[in-house]
This record gives structure tokens, sequence and C-alpha cells, in this order.
């Protein structure tokens, strides 16, 4: 079995409607409220809508798992732009961290996979919605959530979301 924490974002498009399909896709356990966040690392671009979700399933691998996020970053329209790494998005799911049925963390390091994600650690918008929805959280290899966004250029990152309530039913269209 694979546990996953994903963290989904969109800042093109119908934002909400984006997340929540993904959503009903990927079958969450757990999923936060909408964070709407400024862009990161480039910001001309609108802002966006960010979530974060945890889910399980007895028969999926991490590879599993990342085809289910790029088969639902294609649905929703999604075509990579390789001039801006961190240009807008109708939809962009990344698998931020993974656990094995004893709740040991896996760790993946491939051209295609790296987990835990690389730079979560430095992202308020992945780390703020993760501990709305488990307060417990931890980051393999870099600690409690809670800890992480003591860090002062997080805690300023973190004063810059703003809580836009959730995704619902009606939302999925």
């Amino acid at each position: 079995m694979t546990s996953v924490v994903l963290s989904l974002g969109a800042n093109l498009g119908d934002r909400r409607s984006a997340l929540a399909r993904a959503v009903a896709a990927l079958g969450p356990d757990k999923t936060s409220e909408v964070y709407e966040t400024p862009p990161w690392g480039d910001d001309d671009q609108p802002h966006y809508y960010n979530i974060a979700m945890t889910a399980h399933d007895p028969d999926a691998t991490v590879f599993d798992w990342l085809r289910r996020a790029e088969d639902c970053q294609v649905a929703a329209g999604r075509v990579r732009d390789p001039q801006r790494r961190y240009g807008p998005r109708v939809l962009d799911v990344d698998i931020i961290a993974a656990h094995d049925d004893d709740g040991e963390p896996i760790r993946c390091d491939t051209e295609t996979l790296t987990l835990p994600h690389p730079r979560a650690h430095q992202r308020a918008f992945v780390l703020v919605p993760w501990l709305s929805i488990d307060p417990g959280a931890a980051l393999p290899g870099r600690g409690r959530v809670r800890d992480l966004l003591r860090d002062p250029g997080l805690a300023a990152d973190a004063r810059t979301l703003r809580r836009v309530g959730g995704l619902s039913s009606t939302d999925h269209g």
C-alpha cells in the first residue's frame, strides 16, 4: 500500500473546478481548504488556488500515483512550457511525500520522480494546506511541517496565503 501527500495548484481558467475534478479523480482521504497564493518563482502571472490532499491505495506504487497525477494534468489541458519552469498552469499535481503500509517514508530519486519532493520544505503554499489536514505532518528528511513553517522566510510567505473556502461537489462539473 502507498499513502501519499499531494499538492495541487491552478492559476488559469476555472481554478476551483480544475482542483475539484482532480480531487475527484484521485480519491482523497482528506482534502484541505483552498488557499489563494501568490505565484512562486515567476511573478508575472495570476494568483494560484492551492490545496493539499492525502490518499492511499493498497495496490498503487509511487509511479502509479505519478501517472495518476500526470493524467489529471493532461485531462485539465496542461501543456508544459520548458521556457517557464514556474509558469502559469491550468493544473499542477505534485507528490510531496509517500509512505509504505508500515508508515515508513518512501524515498525515490529517478529522472521522473524524487521523493520526498525536493523543494516542498521551501514552499508555504504546500506546507500550510498540508498542516491544516495533518497537524502532526512531517516531511521526511526535513522534520515536522509545523517547525519548518517557523523559518522567517516561510512564515512571511505563509502570511500571504488566503483561505477561500473548500471544494464542493458542485465544483466537479
